[in-house]
This record gives structure tokens, sequence and C-alpha cells, in this order.
């Protein structure tokens, strides 16, 4: 059976399905572990790669860059017609979503999800992206991201798997800085294949499991307050500032990865962060979600809200778990874009 695939946003176009293998420069990385309380750790594998990045002579701190403001008439032509779509929620077979704008203007979310890949139900890859300056780099990154990760995966070992998932991340930035626009986006990923989950994030959108009803946050947000990324942006030449309580480097962005920002390409990067954790029976269900939400609702808040509808229950209800969540985030007073995913992650497990 062909893979099924939604590639989703305002716009909900489908993509074709990927089967081209794609090449990617290297980068280094940073480690996660110091960062995760890990529980059970006997079902997880963890990657580590910890080439730290060259350290620069002080420099005089430069001036203070601004994000460029994006015109709509500058924004893609699909997107431009529907910028005014409030919502949007979609549910498959094993997973949920629901995207609703906030109050600061057209919808930045997007979110994508490729199924049954290669006729396989249990390989599958979803990502949530929280676009900022616009919404082209979201777009982009939902429309290519799984392809690219799906695609060098297909060529990799087992034990490549997490270097296949950075490649990815690298080529999407690599190829959306080329179409030279403006903007940038957070970007979090959940690839499973073979009994394993494989988590990876660059930003703040952040990935939360339930372990038998217990929040483990499988992903650390990207931000310029986190001191190992200060440390990485100053040996760089930057700066971080902080401003009315929020930590911006050089003044600007609010987040120290994802893909695009090209004006801030030195100190932003694309790198990952990955975990890879083993199915097991008490691995219920992966929450993916934006800002807008982890901003309002703890990750056991989170968990606690989506469990009744996805636990114990003979008809589970995924996208109103996600309502459930992003209304608990509006009324808490989120002006962002909220979106969610949520995940079962029995069906995905190697019996």
């Amino acid at each position: 059976m062909p893979g099924a695939v939604a590639v989703n946003s305002p716009v909900f176009l489908s993509s074709p399905m990927f089967r081209q293998p794609m090449i990617s420069p290297s980068s280094p990385s940073s480690s996660l572990h110091k960062h995760l309380n890990e529980h059970n750790e006997g079902s997880i594998v963890s990657y580590d790669s910890s080439s730290s990045p060259t350290v620069l002579s002080k420099r005089k701190r430069p001036a203070r860059i601004q994000i460029p403001f994006v015109p709509l008439s500058l924004i893609d032509e699909t997107v431009k017609q529907d910028d005014d779509v409030a919502e949007i929620d979609e549910e498959g077979e094993e997973y949920g979503v629901y995207c609703k704008r906030g109050r600061k203007g057209a919808m930045e979310d997007r979110f994508s999800a490729v199924v049954d890949f290669q006729g396989d139900s249990k390989q599958a890859c979803f990502g949530v992206f929280d676009g900022h300056g616009g919404a082209k780099a979201a777009e982009f990154s939902a429309k290519n991201l799984n392809k690219n990760i799906m695609s060098i995966v297909a060529n990799k070992c087992e034990d490549e798997i997490a270097e296949a998932v950075r490649e990815g991340y690298m080529v999407t930035d690599s190829d959306f800085v080329k179409e030279d626009v403006n903007g940038g986006t957070c970007c979090v990923t959940a690839l499973i294949r073979k009994g394993n989950l494989i988590v990876s994030n660059a930003g703040d959108c952040r990935a939360v499991m339930s372990r038998g009803g217990v929040a483990e946050a499988l992903t650390v947000d990207h931000k310029p307050s986190r001191e190992d990324e200060k440390d990485r942006i100053e040996k760089l030449g930057g700066y971080v500032d902080c401003r009315n309580g929020v930590w911006r480097i050089q003044g600007s962005l609010a987040v120290s990865r994802g893909i695009g920002d090209k004006h801030l390409s030195k100190w932003v990067i694309a790198e990952p962060e990955t975990r890879i954790i083993n199915i097991r029976p008490e691995c219920e269900f992966l929450i993916l979600a934006s800002d807008g939400i982890w901003d309002m609702v703890s990750n056991q808040e989170a968990i606690d809200i989506v469990r009744p509808f996805c636990i114990g229950t003979t008809k589970p209800d995924l996208t109103s778990a996600c309502k459930q969540l992003v209304g608990l985030s509006a009324t808490r007073g989120s002006y962002d874009d909220m979106s969610v995913m949520v995940i079962r992650l029995p069906h995905f497990m190697n019996i």
C-alpha cells in the first residue's frame, strides 16, 4: 500500500511520496543528556555528539540586528490566499492534530505527517513547525524536512539514524537559505521505525511523552538563556542579552536554533538535538507542540489533559485532546499561534 502523506498548513497541500536520497554537509552538535531527566534508562538509546565550535577571539559587541519585516506581498501566493484561516484539525489512524491562529496576525505554524511509509504501517514521521518573520520557512520545512529525513534514513544503518536526522535538518536549512527569503522556523520531529521513536528539535517546539501517565520531556528548548547555547553564541562572536525579561540573540531572536534566519545564520543553527527511545508498553502517547502551548501549559498538565482521550477508551479522540490543550492555553492568555499533535505509540511497538 502506498504511503499516506499529509503536509499541512493553512493551504493544506499534499506532497508526493519521498524517494530520492539526499546528501548533506556536516555540522557541530551539542550534548542533550545533561538537560534531560532520564526515566527507565533501559529503554533509551542515546545519541550524543559533542564537537565544540571553534573559539574565536573576543570582539566588540556587534550592532543590534532587527528581524526583517515580511510584507504580505512577499509571502507565497498560496499562503496569501488563505492567510485568514483561523484553525485546522486533522485525525489519522494513530495521530490527531489541531492548529489555531493566535492574535498576532496570519497563521505561521505548520505541521506534517508521513504515515505507512513504503507500505509499512509501523514507519512514520511527524513534525510541528513554528514560523517567525513570516510563514515561508515553516511552510518550506513542513513540505521538505520529513522527506529529507526519510530519504537519508533509507540509506543509513540503524546506528546512523540520529546522524541521518541531523543531515535532514541541515539539508532542509541549506535548501531554504537558497530560496533567498526572510524568516525562520522552530522544528520538532518524531521519526518512528523498527520500534524506535527518534525525536529531534531545533528551537522551542517541544516533544513530551506519556510514560505510564508521567510526563517525560524528550527535548530541551533551544533558548539564548541556556548556558551552553549562550556560550556557543558568544564563542562565535555574537552576544545574548535580556530585554523585558526575554533573552535574545543580537537583541533580536528569542530562540537559538531553527531553520532559516539567514541574517543570524552564524549563531542560529539548524543542528538538532536527538533522543532515541525504544517504544515499550508503558510508552502511551507523544505530544508535539509549539511554544504557544508550552508557554502556558506544563508538561504534566498536558499529559493529564490528553490521557483520558487516548487511554482506557475504545474510541480514542486525539483531535479533541489537541483542542482541549489549545483551549486551555488560550484561556490562560496565549497570543501566539498554537499547534498540537498527539501520536499514539502502542501501534508502533515491535511485538
